[in-house]
């Protein structure tokens, strides 16, 4: 008998219907307490050596529509190696076409990245000395809201800071912050070790719990969508910006990448603060030199595609990357990863994948190293000498 199940740590689909392999009618779950929804996450048993068709049948309603299009979606047999498999939107609906080698498959929007692998990613952090690992309070339903600090105080060292997920559906963001901290904690690494004689890294990598757990796309368990939030966090709606934002203030910020994830877009590629009042010629040029860096360090990010560009003063300050750098004076800025195979280096195989956003992620690194010391908010460390 077929059966389809989201009963599970990000899982996300309402069955409609499951009776006949070859009409199989699903459809999303909006978030939270909102209209937003595209994430997905399912288990279907029973199909071993079926053709099965099966219909997300509001598609059509979700949040980004155009990200249905030359869209693929991923499967795995054992939740750990995600491959694409043949979908189509029509009609209003994303078809996903699939004969399983196995009783039981795994389907979604892009590989999930759990809370249980969450937790584990901070316990193997934890294990090294140069991190101290902090809970700096809790999210709307009580989870943990994990802090990793990695470097030695002392020294004058800059503040970089570093936050995923703050849309819990964008799991390619963890997945680059568990490339990213894998090298940033390897022993062996010149670059590394480099730069943390020189600067503490501040790591919020789930700033979304809650939403991660529950199978949302953009937000937490209030409703509330985090990078929407930072210009008046309150307690109440928005603690995980609040309490980030606080240890912000409390620690300087010399630097910020917020990671994220675009449904439509099918481009690695930055966004930066440029609708900001305070922006000028000079920021425009680091930023600029930070985008072409990492291109050449990294072919799979990519300067020619992005977001059109705010005029200066116009930029929305409730924004994670505005405020940041409007209230530090430094380089903050989003970086965005396609849901989708990149049209720059396609895989058929695996699209945008785990491996690739953890690759990317390692590699940020070199940037960061070539252009440290232009990297320094003169505000901040005016207000703390």
């Amino acid at each position: 008998m077929i059966q389809i199940n989201s009963h599970f740590d990000g899982g996300n689909i309402i069955c409609d219907a499951c009776e006949d392999a070859g009409d199989i009618r699903l459809r999303i779950r909006s978030d939270t307490k909102a209209d937003f929804l595209q994430w997905f996450y399912f288990r279907l048993s029973g199909a071993k050596g079926i053709d099965c068709k099966m219909r997300l049948t509001n598609a059509k309603d979700s949040s980004y529509s155009k990200g249905w299009e030359e869209y693929r979606a991923v499967a795995s047999y054992d939740r750990k190696n995600w491959f694409r498999v043949e979908s189509q939107y029509q009609d209003g609906g994303l078809v996903i076409l699939h004969k399983p080698e196995l009783d039981s498959v795994y389907y979604a929007y892009f590989a999930p990245y759990s809370m249980e692998r969450h937790a584990d990613l901070i316990a193997r952090a934890g294990q090294s000395p140069r991190v101290s690992q902090s809970v700096i309070g809790k999210t709307v339903e009580g989870q943990d809201l994990d802090l990793l600090t990695i470097g030695e105080v002392g020294g004058n060292k800059r503040n970089f800071w570093l936050i995923a997920r703050q849309h819990p559906g964008e799991t390619m963001a963890e997945w680059w912050m568990e490339g990213f901290l894998d090298r940033l904690l390897d022993p062996n690494d010149a670059v590394s070790n480099a730069l943390l004689d020189r600067a503490r890294f501040h790591v919020v990598p789930n700033m979304n719990p809650d939403g991660s757990r529950s199978g949302n796309l953009r937000t937490n368990a209030k409703g509330a969508n985090l990078n929407r939030e930072w210009q008046e966090p309150d307690m109440m709606r928005s603690p995980e910006v609040y309490l980030v934002r606080e240890k912000m203030r409390e620690t300087g910020v010399d630097f910020c990448l917020d990671v994220h994830g675009d449904e439509a877009l099918p481009h690695n590629f930055i966004a930066g603060a440029q609708g900001v009042p305070s922006w000028n010629a000079q920021k425009d040029m680091l930023l600029t030199d930070f985008k072409r860096t990492w291109q050449q360090i990294n072919p799979d990010f990519q300067t020619r595609h992005g977001y059109p560009i705010a005029k200066k003063g116009e930029g929305n300050m409730k924004i994670c990357v505005n405020h940041v750098s409007e209230y530090f004076d430094c380089l903050a800025m989003t970086l965005e990863m396609p849901f989708k195979d990149t049209a720059d280096r396609p895989d058929p195989e695996n699209g945008w994948s785990p491996e690739r956003a953890r690759k990317l992620g390692a590699s940020v690194l070199d940037v960061i190293y070539r252009l440290f010391d232009r990297l320094e908010s003169s505000v901040v460390k005016k207000s703390l000498d």
